[in-house]
């Protein structure tokens, strides 16, 4: 029983700790080629900076799924038996 609560313990952290530095790596990359993009064609800037921000929500919303997923896990455990 102990060792399936270390178990799922370990798991929240790693969906966290994943989760948050996969969705970090993509908004800095997405952020960069929005830079890059807007020194190239500065007509397009408003245009690019709403669409980078809808994307950067959808990143991140992927991310506190995540997090929900592993609350999910911690607080109402499907492993654990009755």
């Amino acid at each position: 029983m102990e060792n399936v609560l270390g178990l799922v313990a370990l798991a929240c952290g790693l969906i966290v700790g994943l989760g948050a530095i996969g969705a970090s790596i993509g908004i800095a990359l997405m952020g960069g080629k929005f830079l890059e993009s807007s020194a190239r064609q500065p007509e397009l800037m408003n245009d690019l900076q709403t669409k980078m921000f809808i994307l950067a929500g959808l990143i991140d919303a992927a991310f506190l799924i995540g997090v929900a997923i592993a609350l999910l896990f911690a607080f109402a455990n499907p492993f654990q038996l009755a």
